[in-house]
């Protein structure tokens, strides 16, 4: 075979090789691409910005995507209008989150030390960390003040469940406006059946703020006893309210808190059912879910609340009636920490 044959049929291997492999490349990048795009147990979700930002276009959701993939733990938004739509993700995860009038607040895991432990960050419209705070034990709780000026949080320092009773609990609160950190409400003076109170066994959870960005509501628990209790930051007082209340929630017009109530009967593993209190007549009523509730919910208007229920992924979000009425709908799936924003 001539020499100038042979150098024509090696270059033509050469070039169908190449084409070979670039257009393995370009699949490859392709599959990757894809791979960003689906997740497992949620619709489509896609990297992009996240904004807490108020007025920020079209009324949204905010929260923790649970769906396997790879932006599982990211906070992640979709439209209000179409909750199971797709989802943009924003790269920054959380385990609890919580987020209003500008201000967001993520619990997560710290991997700066030898020893991976949790911290608490607070972030701005854009997500970028304003502050930033160790926390003591494991994140459960989160909350921002309507006016975005007050952040709260609960953490376990022992145990890791609220449905027994060999667990602690650590409440702490920051302000933003004058940087003053409590880093536990046991240091607040307790005000109970008219006394103050005081008990080495005193555990805090469940903080929610009023409008006045100064009284808050939380949970008590002293002797095997729960207590709703209404907080004045500024004295840096609690005064307990009513028993066998946990993770209070305050409506938008301040005028009701649905909670988790123990009731008698139910598995020791179980044990809770959603009620609403009416703050002016302190009439309790049961809401329309019959499953257990171990969340603290978030009130989306004044009309309708929405929780966390586990699921296939890890957790659903539902919504419900604030009144008693209706029945339960699954909002999301593999979502949790939900936040409504716009």
């Amino acid at each position: 075979m001539p020499l100038q044959r042979r150098i024509l049929i090696l270059v033509s291997a050469v070039v169908v090789l190449a084409a070979i492999g670039a257009l393995a490349v370009v699949r490859a990048s392709s599959r990757a691409e894809e791979k960003n795009r689906v997740q497992a147990g949620g619709p489509p979700i896609t990297r992009g910005e996240v904004s807490l930002a108020p007025g920020a276009g079209d009324r949204r959701i905010v929260f923790r995507n649970m769906a396997w993939g790879p932006h599982r733990d990211e906070l992640a938004t979709a439209a209000a209008g179409a909750p199971e739509g797709p989802r943009t993700a924003s790269g920054v995860s959380c385990l609890r989150f919580h987020a209003a009038a500008g201000t967001g607040v993520c619990l997560q895991t710290d991997k700066g030390g030898v020893q991976d432990g949790y911290k608490a960050v607070v972030l701005d419209a854009r997500l970028n960390e304003v502050a930033t705070r160790p926390l003591a034990g494991i994140p459960t709780r989160a909350r921002v003040s309507p006016g975005g000026h007050l952040v709260a949080w609960t953490v376990f320092v022992g145990g890791d469940s609220y449905a027994g009773t060999n667990f602690s609990t650590r409440t702490s609160l920051l302000d933003l406006r004058t940087g003053t950190y409590d880093a536990s409400l046991e240091d607040f003076t307790i005000h109970k059946d008219g006394k103050t109170y005081r008990n080495a066994d005193v555990n805090f959870w469940g903080v929610t703020f009023a409008a006045d960005e100064r009284t808050f509501y939380a949970t008590l628990a002293t002797g095997g006893q729960t207590h709703l209790v209404r907080g004045d930051l500024a004295a840096r007082t609690v005064t307990t309210v009513r028993e066998n209340l946990e993770c209070p929630s305050l409506s938008p017009d301040g005028t009701r808190l649905v909670f988790k109530k123990r009731v008698p009967g139910l598995p020791p593993d179980a044990p809770w059912r959603l009620y609403v209190l009416d703050l002016a007549t302190m009439a309790e009523a049961p809401l329309a879910e019959e499953r257990s509730v171990d969340d603290q919910v978030v009130w989306t208007d004044d009309k309708t609340v929405v929780y966390s229920l586990p699921g296939d992924f890890g957790a659903d979000l539902y919504s419900l009636p604030a009144d008693g009425g209706g029945a339960p709908a699954r909002l999301m799936t593999s979502a949790l920490a939900p936040a409504f924003l716009g």
